[in-house]
């Protein structure tokens, strides 16, 4: 690697402060019972400079059971291997990002965020697409990248196992902030970081994030919110959580607009986006991971879980594995940064490893860094933990 990649999806720096968390006692406990293990080095296993792992890593099995996981940067590769034990990359790009500068089309820089599958085969992946506005001449009044960032999610469907996806035309929205790109510029803005998604019943659910907006009647809210639909093969289906339905949708502005755009209630105690959630199988709770700077309620920066219910009311962060995230000033994190986690089962019933027995594998990246800048040296590793949920 000769030059540091930007650490893109990744950040939500300006959410609201997190509702409350429910009351104590907690519902689970995560306790990390053994050492890192590396599954990719970019120094040894990257294909080209592109390759560094810069999301959390999603997987499913393929029909003969075979693992395909995602989690790379917007030139999208998958890792593959006959379980999540023996994972190597493979070179072949899958998706690739066209960094076109028309924002109407949603194709500049794209990452894989999530995936679904019922068999194998047909995969539905959510993508979190940066309109890098600041790389386009003439589109954005500033010339940061922070400040000209417009974030949507969108949607690539694979018939072949993740071999290859494609786009729809016109582009598939999932998610988009009610106003197109140019509008209130000076800040990143939109919806962020899916997290996997989950099975609950006949849904499927999704966390993301969102800057949140103000608009005329329709004020939305920073924060994390909860999406569901029962066709994720159709991104249109997505709804959000209003705090009375899932009735909130976000369609495309550059196509739909909305004389009052919709809104969706935050679920606490999220103060950034959810690396992860999974159903315990056990007790069918839901736990969740995330990182977090040192602030408020998080009292060192680190990996953090929670645990639920229903998905909507959380109990309050524990700290899972303290350390400096891309959150944190890299000037002082002489031993690197930690980032983007996310958990897997390798014994998980569900073909998309959105459950987890009392076991698990925390899964993360870490990244090394020159002084103040981050470089794209950059481990995925994981590390054992255990798991116990109260009845």
């Amino acid at each position: 690697m000769t030059r540091p990649l930007r650490f893109t999806a990744l950040v939500l720096l300006g959410l609201a402060a997190p509702a409350r968390a429910a009351p104590e006692p907690p519902l689970s406990s995560l306790t990390l019972v053994g050492p890192p293990t590396p599954i990719f080095r970019a120094s040894r296993d990257a294909c080209d400079g592109a390759d560094v792992p810069d999301a959390s890593a999603r997987a499913f099995r393929e029909p003969g059971g075979a693992v395909a996981l995602f989690g790379m940067h917007y030139r999208n590769r998958a890792l593959r291997g006959p379980d999540l034990d023996h994972l190597r990359l493979d070179c072949a790009i899958v998706l690739e990002s066209g960094e076109k500068s028309d924002p109407a089309l949603y194709d500049d820089r794209s990452w894989i965020t999530a995936t679904w599958t019922e068999d194998g085969r047909a995969v539905a992946a959510l993508l979190h697409h940066e309109y890098q506005a600041n790389e386009h001449p003439g589109r954005c009044r500033a010339k940061t990248y922070m400040a000209c960032w417009y974030n949507t999610l969108t949607a690539a469907a694979s018939a072949d196992g993740g071999r290859s996806f494609t786009r729809a035309s016109p582009p598939a929205v999932m998610a988009a902030a009610p106003f197109r790109q140019e509008v209130d510029q000076g800040r990143h803005r939109g919806f962020f970081n899916p997290s996997n998604i989950v099975a609950q019943g006949r849904y499927r659910y999704v966390l993301a994030s969102t800057t949140g907006w103000e608009r005329p009647g329709s004020d939305q809210a920073g924060g994390v919110c909860l999406f569901r639909t029962e066709t994720p093969a159709d991104p249109t289906s997505w709804r959000a959580w209003t705090g009375t339905g899932f009735t909130a949708a976000f369609p495309d502005p550059y196509r739909a607009g909305a004389p009052r755009p919709a809104t969706c209630k935050p679920v606490a105690p999220f103060p950034t986006p959810v690396g992860a959630v999974v159903r315990h199988r056990g007790s069918g709770a839901f736990i969740a991971v995330f990182m977090a700077k040192a602030a408020d309620a998080f009292p060192q920066p680190g990996f953090y879980w929670t645990s639920s219910r229903d998905l909507l009311t959380w109990d309050t962060p524990r700290l899972l594995l303290a350390g400096p995230t891309l959150y944190d000033d890299p000037c002082g994190a002489a031993g690197g940064l930690i980032a983007y986690p996310s958990l897997l089962d390798p014994a998980a019933e569900g073909r998309n490893f959105d459950d987890v027995g009392d076991r698990a594998l925390l899964t993360y990246v870490t990244l090394r860094n020159e002084g103040c800048d981050i470089t794209s040296d950059r481990d995925l590793v994981r590390r054992p933990l255990a798991i116990r949920v109260w009845p």
